[in-house]
């Protein structure tokens, strides 16, 4: 089973870290659209365009990774004094429940915008550019699957915290300061 969860623990965090990038180019090409359109009064046609892509895939790939880092923003002021296994069980319902039948419909009703968009060979209606969004379009299932594939990690999770009352360390990767510090904090109290 562990293996199972950090195979697709792994592809995720990889899959995030790679649409990451995204961020450099959507600031590469805000900053040369400011410039071109301020400095040298020579807006171009596809930038937005180009920017609204980037941030779409950026928002729609960060989704699985931050579910596989378990960064998603919950309500946890009472969930996090429950015992594990208490968690498992709440969290497995609430995936059997919720996230599975919303990322099902995600997936299936993605593909069949994708599979239209391609059909069409679409092309943005809102730009002069008109560039092709097809390709972006075939993002919505894409992370459709792969949402689906961490839930049944996260199924697994809660089986194991379930059965065990301990929840499996996460695959490391970044951390926000406020984790840091609180685990420093830890450190320290379990020092002291």
């Amino acid at each position: 089973m562990e293996r199972f969860v950090y195979t697709i623990e792994g592809l995720n965090v990889w899959v995030g870290r790679a649409f990451g990038w995204c961020i450099l180019i959507l600031t590469l090409s805000v900053s040369y659209e400011v410039f071109v359109r301020y400095v040298l009064n020579a807006p171009t046609v596809w930038s937005m365009d180009m920017m609204i892509q980037m941030y779409g895939a950026l928002f729609l790939m960060a989704g699985p990774y931050a579910l596989a880092q378990d960064a998603h923003v919950r309500g946890d002021f009472l969930y996090r004094l429950l015992t594990p296994k208490t968690q498992g069980k709440i969290d497995l319902v609430l995936y059997i429940t919720f996230f599975f039948p919303g990322m099902l419909a995600l997936f299936w009703f993605g593909m069949e915008v994708a599979a239209d968009s391609w059909r069409y060979k679409e092309v943005s209606w809102n730009s002069p550019a008109r560039i092709q969004i097809y390709f972006f379009k075939t993002l919505i299932p894409v992370a459709g699957f792969l949402l689906i594939l961490q839930g049944l990690s996260e199924i697994c999770r809660c089986i194991r915290a379930i059965n065990s009352n301990e929840w499996m360390a996460r695959l490391s990767d970044v951390k926000e300061t406020e984790q840091l510090l609180m685990e420093e904090a830890e450190k320290k109290e379990v020092q002291a």
